[in-house]
């Protein structure tokens, strides 16, 4: 297993530095595992959590290689068993018989609700000034009971740039969006200071947007897959698939670094 990862590693062109930096495993770990090392690990179950995260990070899929831990490390724990049957059977509520008292309660309001209805009905009849009064309250009360209009609206999260955004990007910043039309792929970015934005996979079909004061640093694991504009224009490239590409970007015209 660490062989089959060290060697996809080469083969990306990844360092272990980037890959410890892409799934935050620690880098004495990373060189546990390329060396079948798997004490560091803390366990099976983190044992088993980095090698999936460093399976990604290197495009191999992860499944196989877990198969193979747990063949030689002794295969997952067996599952809880279910409780007996006869246990849920044993806990069903036993089956009562009609409530007559509440039946006989419901029965009386009912009554009494219909004697009370009618006795109003037929009053009403002889109270036409007590009609003119609630009709003549009823537009008070409708403007009185309509909402008085708000000045203060919640403030919705502003939401990512988008393509309008990015063709207006400010000259005084540098605005990067990376999208992956044709395929997946890992991608890397940090700000001018260092500070990461963004570590992780990129899937077909998602966009992800980066700005920062002064300039944008990329890391791209599949640069075949990733399509790139950059202070509103688009970059052409010819990024081969599978490539990694190590780019940055500043304010004014998009030259990659």
């Amino acid at each position: 297993m660490g062989r089959a990862l060290q060697q996809a590693r080469i083969a990306a062109g990844l360092t272990v530095d980037d890959v410890s930096s892409a799934t935050r495993v620690r880098l004495a770990i990373v060189h546990a595992i390329e060396a079948d090392d798997f004490g560091p690990c803390g366990g099976a179950v983190y044992a088993r959590g980095h090698i999936r995260n460093l399976a990604r990070a290197v495009h191999l899929d992860p499944e196989p290689l877990v198969a193979q831990y747990d063949a030689e490390h002794g295969g997952r724990p067996a599952p809880t068993p279910a409780a007996p049957l006869f246990e849920a059977e044993r806990i069903r509520p036993e089956r009562r018989g009609p409530n007559w008292t509440a039946a006989m309660v419901a029965a009386i309001v009912v009554v009494i609700g219909f004697v009370g209805f009618t006795a109003v009905k037929g009053g009403d009849g002889g109270s036409d000034s007590k009609s003119q009064l609630a009709e003549g309250s009823t537009p008070a009360a409708s403007k009185a009971a309509s909402p008085a209009p708000t000045k203060d609206k919640p403030t919705d999260p502003a939401p990512e740039p988008t393509d309008s955004a990015i063709a207006a990007a400010p000259q005084d910043k540098v605005t990067v969006q990376v999208s992956a039309p044709n395929g997946r792929s890992w991608i890397s970015a940090k700000d001018h200071n260092g500070r990461m934005l963004f570590d992780g996979l990129l899937d077909k079909g998602q966009s992800k947007t980066f700005q920062d004061s002064a300039k944008i640093n990329l890391i791209l694991g599949d640069a075949g897959a990733i399509e790139l504009y950059v202070n509103g224009k688009k970059i052409e490239d010819n990024f081969r698939p599978g490539a990694v590409e190590r780019l940055t970007y500043t304010k004014g015209d998009p030259v990659a670094g």
